[in-house]
């Protein structure tokens, strides 16, 4: 894999710095983001919440496969809706797209355990997918955005729990990498520094005392190695979320994990999903290097 690019001597402190920089994309950007349908939505359980959206490149296959996991804060406000396009660009360049939604921190039944019980089943459904769809269930990898970027690593990790864990939920679908884009996978510094309104208690339900438990099969930092290529995408210019995968690269680098981190040079957290900026192509030429799969990146 390529050399990796460090960053370092971000604090997180919740405000960005003095220096210039280019507009970044904001929330209220994305939310006027166009979502194009998917060929087929389905469902991977019996919850409302509980499906993906397929999509299929051209072509006969058998394609690899991205399994796509939203971000928002793993709050229920944010919904699968805001990387429809993303989704879509991975798959104009040759990627079948499995793009999962979950339930999350207020919707019923999510938090701990049933985010990740959907993460964890929605995953494996590609295995019933390919019986009727030309998927190559030999090239998978997983992908998320800020707080999917941490489910999408986690779905790594997985196959690290013990059988009697309550958020394993069954056979882990082998992967060959992971792309975690703006990745929030430290779950005790997110406790401690309380971004979202302090979504994370939510999710593994309460704090790293209350429970800390549900913080080491949750927490990525908790759970390296996980022994299988990751690349690491931060924007120079996301000073809030950045912060948070350099943690996870330095604890993943220390257990001796195959990772990379790479500062995206003219994003900040959302330009990593949007097929119209500058570091879409940087995004797209790492999951194809995941993948391994011979590809031929577009333009």
């Amino acid at each position: 894999m390529k050399t990796a690019v460090v960053v370092i001597g971000i604090v997180l402190g919740w405000n960005a710095p003095a220096a210039a920089q280019p507009r970044i994309l904001t929330v209220d950007d994305i939310s006027k983001w166009n979502s194009p349908p998917a060929d087929v939505r389905i469902p991977y359980g019996d919850g409302e919440l509980q499906f993906g959206d397929l999509r299929l490149p051209e072509g006969m296959g058998p394609h690899p496969v991205a399994i796509l996991i939203h971000g928002g804060c793993f709050l229920s406000m944010y919904n699968i809706e805001h990387n429809a396009r993303f989704a879509k660009a991975l798959a104009d360049s040759g990627i079948a797209v499995w793009n999962l939604e979950y339930r999350r921190v207020g919707n019923e039944g999510g938090g701990w355990p049933g985010t990740f019980e959907d993460i964890a089943r929605g995953a494996d459904h590609l295995r019933f997918l390919a019986k009727d769809y030309p998927l190559d269930l030999e090239h998978v990898i997983s992908i998320g955005h800020s707080a999917g970027g941490h489910l999408a690593l986690w779905v790594a990790a997985r196959h690290r729990l013990t059988d009697d864990s309550p958020i394993r939920f069954g056979n882990p679908i082998p992967l060959k990498g992971v792309l975690a884009l703006a990745s929030v996978p430290d779950l005790a510094y997110l406790h401690e520094k309380r971004p979202c309104e302090g979504a994370v208690d939510g999710l593994v339900g309460g704090s790293p005392e209350d429970v800390p438990d549900h913080y080491a099969q949750a927490s990525l930092v908790e759970l390296v190695p996980l022994g299988l290529p990751q690349i690491l995408i931060n924007g120079k210019y996301d000073y809030d979320w950045a912060p948070v995968g350099v943690r996870y690269f330095e604890a993943a680098k220390a257990a001796g994990d195959d990772v990379q981190l790479i500062e995206a040079p003219e994003s900040g957290h959302f330009e990593l999903i949007d097929p119209a900026s500058s570091t879409w192509p940087l995004v797209r030429d790492a999951a194809l290097e995941l993948l391994g799969s011979g590809l031929v990146s577009g333009p």
